[in-house]
């Protein structure tokens, strides 16, 4: 059986996967804002046997796997099939964003430069994969870097400047930087005002229920990396249509 010229059966190996990969991510999610090793005999020795399975962690990674198999497929070989891979690899690393950040109002710049040099890696191996658009897709990803990180640095600078504190943290900065490198500024601009609105409406949310005051913080990360799977998982052109409605009224 077949679903989307995919067998059934790479559905459930790449789910598995999956859970297993989250197994995993539940350990980064604990050493990196310890600033631990990542690779290390505890794993197996204090981790497997110690600590329970993060069992909702483990199932979301499963669904994106599906998800990005579904949508990407599968190639003739390695480079025809790079989309899939490059979000695979990016998947457990976003959801450790999102832990960490909500948890700890933190965001490991070794976590920061892992995907910057992921990201770095896949541009590279997009490029070499069809030389025909290699340097076009060159510019796009550095110009991704450049529009990511400059929209929430110029917003971080501008906070500081008007209210004496930082807007957000430099952590967001650099995340947004590196997730340039895998979506071309042209998503990075979708993923910025998908972030700005879901923070927008959970903050008034937070506010109003006075789950959080004013002079908390509320930590942004997790929104972005919202954006990015949303922007990961939806074509653009959807994207593009629902944004503008909702940014011009539905006037447009």
């Amino acid at each position: 059986m077949y679903i989307n010229d995919v067998h059934i059966l790479l559905y459930v190996v790449i789910g598995l996967i999956g859970l297993f990969v989250g197994r995993i991510v539940e350990w980064c999610n604990i050493r990196l804002p310890e600033y631990k090793k990542i690779i290390t005999r505890d794993f197996f020795s204090v981790y497997l046997k110690k600590y329970k399975p993060k069992y909702i962690i483990m199932i979301i990674i499963a669904l994106i796997y599906i998800s990005l198999l579904y949508i990407f497929g599968l190639g003739n070989n390695i480079l025809d099939t790079i989309s899939l891979i490059k979000y695979a690899v990016l998947t457990p690393m976003l959801i450790s964003v999102f832990m960490i950040d909500y948890k700890h109002q933190i965001i490991p710049n070794r976590l920061n430069l892992t995907i910057f040099e992921t990201g770095l890696a896949f541009a590279f191996l997009e490029g070499i994969s069809n030389l025909s658009v290699g340097l076009t897709l060159g510019i796009d990803r550095f110009l991704g870097m450049i529009v990511g990180g400059g929209i929430f640095l110029l917003i971080t600078l501008i906070g500081g400047l008007i209210a004496g504190k930082e807007a957000m943290g430099f952590g967001d900065v650099k995340l947004m930087g590196a997730l340039g490198l895998f979506f071309g500024w042209v998503n990075m601009i979708i993923i910025s005002l998908i972030a700005f609105l879901l923070g927008a409406i959970i903050s008034i949310i937070l506010l109003i229920t006075k789950i959080k005051k004013t002079h908390e913080y509320i930590p942004f990360g997790p929104f972005i990396v919202i954006g990015a799977f949303i922007t990961m998982l939806i074509p653009y052109e959807y994207l593009q249509f629902i944004l503008i409605k909702i940014f011009t009224l539905g006037m447009a």
